[in-house]
């Protein structure tokens, strides 16, 4: 494979050079001077179709990402008891690599605040794995914190409150619906949840009112009817009722004050009653973190706004 060279000439002859890039050369087209035997390659890195072959013989390290402290580009030595030809190292050598790698980690956490960027990111990766978040809002995540450190003073606060408050408004950017009690959950143990809750909500609200160029739109009703639809397997007739319901009320006051998540299970309640599915307000309730008797309460609230009469039927929970 032979490209021509256009600007260029043959020192002996003056005549058109050529690259040969199969042997890294640059000839002459007339005499056959090789001028030069090292040229770069800047081909593909590999011809192979399938991802793993590419990232094996790869020259390139992967994107750099947020969501770790040295922004993915740090050389990691790995555990392993062979060498890249797949040969057995020897114990001398595995415990001088193993030397290496542990100095390897000191060195890139050298200060106190690196080392806290670090805590926070990893507790970041955790947690929306835990939830299921998608890299974006882990990216988001990320940067927001990373831009706490000109606005907020984040040394000695909690670093599973300030990872929940993070990730919350990275989800309210993406336009995910998560609420913040259900973040802690994931990332705390179940009798520090509401405590928790409470810090990382005082936390969300300083992160709002210090960094006024974060904009996090506001989650509609809609999101979180298709939310606990999806959760609970609903059919798709019952959750479009549910919907047109929630565009027939929007109007009114009846989302004033409370939690978005009981509203959304009562409109599915009451679709689901309006269609004879037999869905419990058990089964939604769980979904939805709330009680049975929070989503009775928002039916009648709703059956009011909408100006209809059937009969709630009670929980078959007995």
């Amino acid at each position: 494979m032979m490209n021509i060279l256009e600007k260029q000439n043959c020192p002996e002859c003056k005549s058109t050079l050529v690259d040969d890039i199969q042997n890294g050369e640059i000839i002459c087209s007339g005499c056959g001077v090789v001028v030069d035997d090292q040229i770069a390659d800047f081909g593909p890195e590999t011809v192979s179709s399938n991802y793993e072959d590419k990232m094996k013989l790869a020259r390139a390290t992967g994107q750099t990402t947020y969501s770790q402290h040295d922004l993915g580009i740090t050389t990691e030595i790995s555990i392993s008891s062979k060498d890249f030809s797949g040969k057995t190292i020897n114990r001398e050598v595995a415990g001088q690599m193993n030397n290496l790698r542990k100095w390897q980690q000191r060195v890139r956490v050298s200060s106190p605040k690196e080392r806290r960027l670090a805590n926070v990111l990893a507790k970041m990766g955790e947690t929306c794995d835990g939830l299921n978040l998608s890299r974006n809002v882990l990216e988001t995540a990320s940067m927001i914190y990373r831009n706490l450190d000109g606005h907020i003073d984040v040394k000695g606060k909690s670093v599973v409150c300030i990872t929940s408050a993070t990730i919350y408004m990275a989800c309210k950017q993406c336009e995910v619906v998560r609420s913040l009690e259900e973040i802690c959950r994931g990332i705390c143990p179940a009798k520090d949840v509401k405590s928790k809750t409470k810090l990382a909500a005082r936390y969300y609200r300083t992160m709002v009112m210090e960094m006024g160029q974060v904009h996090a739109p506001v989650v509609t009703m809609n999101k979180y009817i298709s939310k606990i639809a999806n959760m609970t397997q609903t059919e798709v007739r019952v959750e479009r009722l549910a919907l047109e319901i929630a565009e027939k009320t929007k109007d009114s006051s009846i989302a004033d004050g409370k939690a978005p998540n009981g509203i959304a299970a009562a409109y599915l309640y009451v679709a689901s009653v309006l269609l004879g599915q037999n869905v419990l307000q058990r089964d939604v309730s769980s979904v939805a973190g709330v009680t049975e008797v929070t989503i009775r309460n928002r039916c009648k609230e709703i059956l009011t706004c909408y100006k209809l009469k059937i009969t709630l039927r009670p929980s078959l929970a007995q």
